[in-house]
């Protein structure tokens, strides 16, 4: 049985005696590699419901009708919950690993879901019955992070997620940089040490293989270490283990290496870390901004900040952009971070089982 973990509203639009009380709402919703996060978002940026499901992945992509599945049954779910609460769904905003197509809404290619050439806005819109915008969920989490985040204010910044592997997002006089082939942003295959070790892309030196969660992990073992080791692990042995120490300052260089060609290329008024490996804090913002002041001779380094919406920010961005396909692009402009971050009053956790007309999916 396909089980959700529901957050309960803070506002009932239903019930409300504030005549003004607001109630359109749209989707959003963030695609993990493990876990599909769900939510009903208001028109003050507030979360009145969140569902969270197992993705239906196992690693390999053999199983991309499974997750594709998954994910239509998820939104279809919050769709009729938020119709029971009484609230008015006038758009959703899904957010994806891969290689996007946001103005087709086409998914060319994401690996772990297993989906090549998956035409996910057309499927969503037509289950639905409201528009649906398709967005990748690292650029999602940039967009974020510069409307209400460490990034706010400033019109060039990049946003660079570490954590199973790198990837970043790339805004450009406030424009989202996306690319000829909307795959800007894969710094995570700069050849930060062109003569280094392989990379599963076929590449040498790549920075993910050494400033990943991934990467961090395999190369302690490769190197001596007596135990496989997540990065956290690495982290905190930093002053007793000489192995992870190596590791992880070889993990900083590659990272400063790709910092310093990313502000000589984009000259970016700042840089923000997310992911898992960030959470490291100043353990990794030290010796980082330390480095890249060195190797920038002839210029002054950007600020380099860890993220202000963590794990939050894919789906405030999911949210935006469903706003802007409904066809309230100022939505977001009054939206408050307190609100952005804060849990629902009251939550109630709870397995909700799926709307009648829509049976569970077998897990």
């Amino acid at each position: 049985m396909l089980e959700a973990v529901a957050e309960r509203p803070t506002v009932d639009p239903a019930t409300s005696s504030d005549p003004a009380a607001p109630r359109d709402a749209v989707l959003a919703l963030d695609i993990g590699g493990t876990t599909l996060k769900g939510a009903v978002v208001d028109g003050r940026g507030r979360v009145v419901l969140a569902e969270s499901v197992d993705a239906g992945t196992d690693g390999t992509g053999s199983n991309g009708a499974e997750s594709l599945e998954r994910v239509r049954h998820l939104l279809r779910l919050l769709n009729s919950h938020a119709a029971d609460d009484g609230w008015n769904i006038i758009g959703a905003g899904v957010v994806t690993p891969g290689i996007i197509e946001p103005a087709t809404g086409v998914v060319r290619y994401a690996s772990t879901l297993g989906w090549t050439d998956v035409p996910l806005g057309a499927l969503l819109a037509g289950d639905l019955g409201v528009p649906v915008a398709i967005g990748h969920d690292v650029r999602a989490a940039g967009l974020a992070e510069a409307l209400f985040g460490a990034a706010a204010g400033v019109s060039n910044s990049v946003l660079v997620a570490i954590g199973t592997g790198v990837a970043a997002a790339i805004l450009s006089s406030d424009t989202e940089v996306t690319g000829h082939l909307t795959s800007a942003g894969e710094l995570g295959h700069i050849p930060a040490l062109p003569h280094g070790e392989s990379c599963t892309c076929g590449q040498r030196g790549c920075l993910e293989v050494y400033m990943s969660g991934a990467g961090l992990a395999r190369r302690y073992v490769a190197e001596g270490g007596t135990e496989p080791l997540s990065a956290a692990d690495i982290v905190a042995r930093l002053a007793t283990d000489p192995v992870a120490a190596a590791v992880w300052n070889d993990g900083v260089e590659a990272l400063t290496l790709g910092l310093a060609t990313v502000t000589m290329l984009l000259d970016p008024a700042v840089i923000v870390l997310t992911g898992g490996v960030s959470r490291a804090g100043d353990t990794l913002l030290g010796p980082v901004r330390e480095q890249l002041a060195a190797s920038l001779t002839w210029r002054t380094a950007p600020p380099v900040e860890t993220s202000v919406l963590g794990t939050s920010g894919s789906r405030i961005g999911a949210s935006v952009l469903a706003f802007r396909i409904a066809g309230r692009p100022h939505a977001s402009d009054g939206w408050m971070l307190d609100d952005l971050l804060a849990d629902p009053a009251d939550p109630r956790a709870s397995a909700l089982p799926a709307p009648a007309a829509e049976p569970a999916l077998e897990a």
